[in-house]
């Protein structure tokens, strides 16, 4: 082997046989006898290195994997891990060679990535790498960068290359009268979910298939999808729909986003998040010249610190939102890797069905001995929030479990919950400053174990310990009147309909639906 070492990521060389299965775990068990330093004593006995190897060599063995490959893979990736700048310098058939297969598997839709390391004197890609690596339209040059100096320089490069930007949409950004643009949006942040369960034949383990059949209550024949019908029922009235109809009402606007304005970035409050954002970035593939105007309208926002108000359409039969475009500066760490990407995030913007009017009771308002001595508290135990320091352990938990049961292992792997707060530190930071918070706020004689205690105090503080019946605000006859006949009785509770039902003398039953058309019917016919 050469001082460069090749990694083909997306390869898939099992077989969907299960003996191919079980040997592809039996050559992952193998991999164990390569750790500590006796693994790598068994390394260089058994596989070795050389630094006569050839590149165009290794490229060839890698067309091969990837020929072997029975699945459908989304793109196919080889990354080079070197620190030899020139590795054929003294001989150029090699060299030539390895230009020859690298361009070969370039037409084959095969990606060469350079994964370079730091060396005395610096890397120099002009002297044979820039020949050999591939530039896709994902790559923009800053993920090449400086040659990595650290572990943690080289993985950031690996995962800006193994991460799929792939957008969830493509639209139209409307500025207004003939001016158009083209973005891609997409997800920053997604909730990571167990895979799906797959339902399985008990007796030979293959997959199931399910499919749903409608049959007539009364006659048990099978119904097909052109004898069922939607309704809905309005005013104790069965509306029926077509398919048609249905459709069309589901049907609000033409997919894109639509300028409606801007706001100064002060106007956009904290309260108003109802959602993850979204992230737009210029796509050149739809309209070109898209990347121009859209840097310039970026440039634009953050002098002017303002954000755009704009009408957002997904998809078809999807409901328009209304989102603010807030701008976003591109920034690169010291190896020249963006760490920021530039744009804007889409920020979904509340209606007002969304905000709730909450009434707050009066309660004790503390001291400023007591807010002095709990800002000290709050900033001993702050710390810099990083979501990738932070596994999720109910993820890591199932993925250990089939890791074991795939791999014939006892036990599976032992996990961390990093979720759990570490007493041992907060202890060592706050020292005493959580007694002297306690004493500043409760009684000499509190005693946090004693439950009683504590519920009676509470119940003491509230105006006694006896528990008080909920009182139910009553609706007068004109305010039931609207509701009843702007079809809004749904939006009131069940104790609220059972208290009017009981109020006129009505028998609405226990559902919510009945209570709406018993009231409903009662308002109608008086």
């Amino acid at each position: 082997m050469a001082d460069w070492h090749a990694h083909f990521q997306n390869e898939n060389e099992e077989d969907p046989e299960e003996a191919e299965d079980n040997e592809g775990a039996k050559r992952v068990l193998e991999l164990d006898q390569y750790e500590g330093e006796k693994g790598k004593r068994s390394f260089k006995e058994q596989i070795g290195h050389s630094t006569d190897g050839s590149l165009g060599d290794a490229l060839w063995v890698c067309s091969n994997l990837f020929s072997d490959v029975r699945l459908k893979l989304s793109h196919k990736r080889i990354m080079l891990f070197t620190n030899n700048d020139n590795p054929h310098a003294k001989d150029s058939s090699k060299a030539r060679m390895a230009r020859t297969k690298a361009n070969d598997l370039r037409e084959t839709g095969i990606i060469l990535d350079l994964m370079h390391l730091k060396k005395p004197g610096g890397f120099d890609m002009s002297l044979f790498y820039c020949d050999i690596v591939s530039v896709t339209e994902d790559d923009d040059g800053a993920t090449q960068g400086m040659e990595s100096a650290k572990l943690d320089d080289l993985l950031r490069k690996m995962w800006a290359k193994d991460y799929k930007k792939k957008a969830i949409t493509r639209l139209h950004l409307n500025l207004g009268e003939g001016v158009e643009l083209s973005v891609g949006v997409y997800n920053l942040i997604q909730s990571t979910r167990k895979p799906t369960a797959i339902r399985l034949y008990r007796e030979t383990n293959e997959p199931v298939k399910t499919k749903t059949r409608w049959f007539n209550g009364e006659t048990g024949s099978l119904l097909l999808p052109s004898d069922t019908k939607k309704a809905q029922v309005y005013g104790r009235r069965q509306i029926v729909l077509e398919k048609e109809e249905t459709e069309e009402m589901m049907r609000f606007d033409s997919p894109g986003l639509v300028l409606i304005g801007f706001k100064p970035l002060s106007m956009l409050k904290k309260h108003h998040y109802i959602r993850p954002s979204q992230f737009i970035y210029p796509e050149e593939t739809m309209i070109i010249g898209s990347t121009t105007l859209f840097s310039a309208l970026l440039t634009k926002c953050l002098e002017k610190e303002v954000f755009a108000v704009c009408r957002y359409t997904p998809r078809r039969n999807i409901p328009p939102r209304f989102v603010a475009m807030v701008p976003q500066e591109e920034q690169l760490d010291d190896q020249k890797m963006q760490i920021i990407p530039p744009g804007f995030h889409l920020i979904f913007l509340p209606y007002a069905d969304d905000i709730r009017k909450v009434d707050f009771t009066e309660k004790a308002v503390a001291n400023e001995d007591q807010i002095e001595k709990m800002k000290l508290i709050v900033q001993k135990l702050r710390f810099k929030y990083r979501p990738e320091s932070f596994e999720n352990p109910v993820i890591q938990r199932h993925f250990r479990n089939l890791e074991a049961l795939a791999l014939d292992l006892k036990e599976p792997e032992e996990m961390e919950d990093l979720t759990l707060p570490k007493n041992d530190v907060i202890d060592k930071r706050i020292g005493k400053l959580a007694e002297e918070f306690k004493d500043l706020v409760y009684p000499p004689d509190y005693n946090p174990e004693a439950k009683s205690y504590h519920k009676r105090k509470l119940g003491d503080a509230a105006g006694g310990a006896e528990k008080k019946p909920k009182v139910t605000e009553s609706l007068g006859m004109d305010e039931i009147r609207q509701h009843a006949q702007g079809g809004t009785l749904g939006k009131l509770t069940v104790p609220v309909l059972k208290e009017i039902c009981k109020q006129y003398g009505l028998k609405g039953g226990s559902k919510k639906q009945e209570l709406i058309d018993a009231i409903t019917g009662h308002f109608t016919e008086n």
